[in-house]
């Protein structure tokens, strides 16, 4: 019944005027600027949560329009920079034109994960639908390959090939290896992947024990108790958690501005008192804080491929005081 009720409100809601989605949106997207961004994390700040920004943007027609994205990343690293947050990048490699051409699309890319570097800070590469997979992959290899070893990768859940994919990478960089681990938001074909929630958790929370196992970093991103509670129950089992060296005798290097080999991630605006529950507890909680121009076409993706936020949508508009961003 929830459930149908919250795919009644995303179906409304799509259907509605633009600036109906964007009321609705401001909850989930911090703005169409990076000083939008800017004043959110100074909010959250005091919450004690930590951040990685995301230019919204995905798959280009053209290599000019990577140019935004390149000029618009270095304005977020000299904002971090300059309000010394504690923030990490969030990028998608065909904003950076990898699917029309690979060498200039991995040039961009390596100038960013570059800059981020020199000024000690985090890139993960974003995921996106299955086309890309493997390239996304590669391009996380091939950094490291350049010794740029302050990027990782986010993996999806629900994908069959997840977990050899977590072997394989295994092979290639060790415990070197930095995981984003979430559901995954593409509705992909049922011949590639999981297409029913328990399913897909259950495939999610096997990629969580493979890679706390193969002594990687591993962000868990995900919003669903019986995945956060089934990461809370695998760090104990390993000895793992709040002010504790990580203790596993594979992991890997000490990261900065990252948790005992692990963390917790949220969107902006989803769950917010669990989040600030799991930073009381100590463990560390990252914000995913999307802006840019194409903030409608990231709410209307939002909302279609994951309708279980109509019941977030209906909360937020006649009980906004129940579930605090």
């Amino acid at each position: 019944m929830v459930g149908r009720f919250s795919r009644l409100v995303v179906a409304m809601t799509v259907r509605m005027p633009k600036w109906f989605v964007g009321w609705v949106s401001r909850r989930y997207v911090a703005g169409k600027t990076i000083e939008d961004a800017v004043k959110v994390m100074h909010r959250l700040s005091s919450e004690g949560a930590c951040f990685t920004i995301d230019v919204l943007g995905e798959e280009i027609s053209t290599m000019e329009e990577a140019n935004f994205f390149l000029e618009e990343y270095k304005r977020v690293i000299t904002a971090i920079t300059d309000n010394k947050f504690d923030a990490a990048l969030s990028i998608k490699p065909t904003a950076f034109g990898i699917l029309l051409d690979r060498e200039l699309g991995m040039q961009n890319i390596e100038s960013i994960v570059r800059l981020a570097k020199d000024h000690d800070m985090f890139v993960r590469l974003d995921m996106e639908d299955h086309r890309v997979t493997d390239d996304t992959i590669q391009v996380m290899l091939d950094m490291h390959e350049k010794g740029l070893e302050n990027v990782g990768v986010v993996l999806q859940g629900r994908l069959f090939r997840s977990l050899s994919d977590i072997e394989e990478i295994t092979k290639k960089i060790g415990p070197k290896a930095d995981y984003r681990i979430c559901k995954g938001i593409y509705l992909e074909p049922s011949d590639i992947s999981h297409t029913e929630r328990q399913p897909i958790i259950d495939a999610t929370n096997m990629c969580i024990d493979a890679m706390l196992d193969s002594g990687s970093y591993v962000a868990v991103a995900s919003h669903d108790y019986p995945v956060i509670n089934h990461t809370l129950a695998a760090l104990k089992q390993r000895g793992m958690g709040p002010d504790i060296n990580d203790p596993r005798p594979n992991s890997g290097p000490k990261r900065p501005h990252k948790g005992p080999g692990y963390e917790f991630q949220m969107l902006l605006g989803v769950r917010g008192p669990l989040r600030r529950k799991l930073t009381a507890e100590g463990h560390r909680a990252r914000v995913y804080i999307p802006y840019g121009e194409k903030w409608y076409e990231y709410s209307i993706r939002r909302l279609k491929e994951n309708p279980t936020i109509g019941t977030q949508v209906f909360k937020a508009i006649v009980m906004p005081w129940t579930n605090r961003p």
